[in-house]
């Protein structure tokens, strides 16, 4: 959810102005979020809550939110039990959002940097990952299998852009975060944060951040497919395939890095080398269309994955509230048991429509069963479409930066 909040505001703070009527629903959207997000690290001192109900027994259920009953369990990490990973990204979050609304609402801006400030300052201090103190409160589902590291290089990049605050600087220099990396997602942060601070680089020119700038364009060359150092397969009809579990989150998140990346060096004419490839603004470019174009139908299939999108979209995701009937249609309670039979493992299609979700994608071989209860490519998530915001607005927007 932090990182979906993150990058939602990453999306309006560099193409906001490409929005048009979206940017209020934008903001509405991130205030969602950081209103919880505040609550969580403010409510009780020296505490952050991560986390409400127990993923496995939830998982266990396939019914409506509104007839939910299962134990509201509540998680938190704290000096004893650290979290610098999950702490770091709110912290991000905060930060971020601190700067969407520093011109339309100062004190509110105001209370978002004051708290991700000391959400970072606990992510600094006490050093652990949120996996190792929560268990299976968190994994399988959403361990950190990257680290802590990336979630602190990318807290202090954001609290650096938002404070001018040159101990951020030094904090994140002194992390030693500079494994290659060719990969961008809510669980690995170091291309993302390479990308925020390459910003300082190319358009302010300064020099501090060069070596970022350096790692930035080293990601781009494992992604790029002509790249002699391309570390990326892409699938017959042309889209990037990272992992095989909801490869698009994968894919909108590298795509907004490529349009940001292309922004930068446009606004400062910059080009990059990777081996004897000239990389132009255009090629980054490029690429982020071809993908977003895959997403939304131009594919082997035709089929649009974002759902209510184009004539042929996803039917049967998976998603508890769409592929159960509404109370409108059916008051009476659905159990925790007794959706499965009717609603999850039924091949009609669901009731309603979450329109603009974007499920996880084809597999390696533009191939889409659209079957619900394959997860790994029916699921939606709001990380998968907080990361396409950002790269819809630019390119909607127009190619001129």
């Amino acid at each position: 959810m932090a990182f979906s909040t993150t990058m939602l505001s990453w999306g309006t703070l560099e193409y906001g102005k490409r929005m048009g009527p979206q940017l209020q629903n934008s903001r509405a959207a991130i205030r969602w979020a950081t209103d919880y997000l505040i609550k969580c690290a403010t409510t009780t001192p020296n505490t952050l809550y991560v986390g409400v109900g127990d993923p496995t027994a939830d998982h266990k259920c396939w019914e409506r939110p509104e007839d939910m009953d299962t134990v509201r369990t509540v998680y938190s990490v704290s000096p004893r039990n650290p979290g610098s990973d999950v702490a770091g990204e709110t912290a991000a979050a905060l930060a971020a959002a601190s700067m969407v609304f520093r011109k339309v609402d100062p004190k509110y801006s105001r209370l978002l940097l004051a708290t991700a400030k000391k959400v970072m300052q606990f992510a600094m201090q006490y050093r652990g990952a949120y996996s190792d103190s929560l268990g299976s409160a968190v994994c399988p589902f959403y361990c950190s299998y990257s680290g802590y590291k990336d979630e602190l290089l990318w807290g202090a990049a954001w609290l650096w852009r938002a404070t001018n605050d040159a101990s951020y600087l030094n904090f994140l220099q002194s992390l030693g975060a500079n494994d290659a990396s060719d990969i961008f997602s809510w669980d690995n942060k170091l291309a993302g944060a390479r990308v925020l601070l390459s910003r300082r680089a190319l358009i302010g020119n300064d020099k501090r951040v060069e070596s970022f700038k350096q790692q930035a364009e080293d990601f781009m060359c494992r992604i790029l497919p002509n790249s002699p150092s391309s570390s990326t397969s892409y699938t017959q009809g042309g889209l990037m395939f990272k992992l095989a579990q909801s490869n698009l989150q994968y894919v909108t998140s590298i795509t907004f890095l490529l349009s940001t990346y292309a922004k930068y060096m446009t606004a400062s004419k910059h080009t990059f080398n990777c081996g004897s490839v000239r990389v132009s603004s255009a090629t980054l470019r490029n690429l982020a269309k071809q993908q977003v174009d895959y997403i939304l139908g131009e594919n082997p299939l035709k089929m649009s994955y974002m759902v209510g999108f184009g004539a042929n979209f996803p039917k049967r995701i998976h998603h508890r509230g769409a592929s159960i009937p509404s109370k409108a249609s059916h008051p009476e309670a659905i159990g925790c048991d007794s959706g499965f039979q009717s609603f999850f493992y039924t091949s009609n299609p669901n009731p309603n429509i979450l329109t603009g979700a974007i499920v996880g994608g084809p597999n390696q071989n533009d191939g889409f069963p659209d079957d619900r209860t394959d997860y790994s490519h029916s699921e939606p998530a709001t990380y998968i479409n907080a990361a396409i915001v950002g790269p819809l607005a630019y390119l909607a927007g127009s190619y001129s930066s």
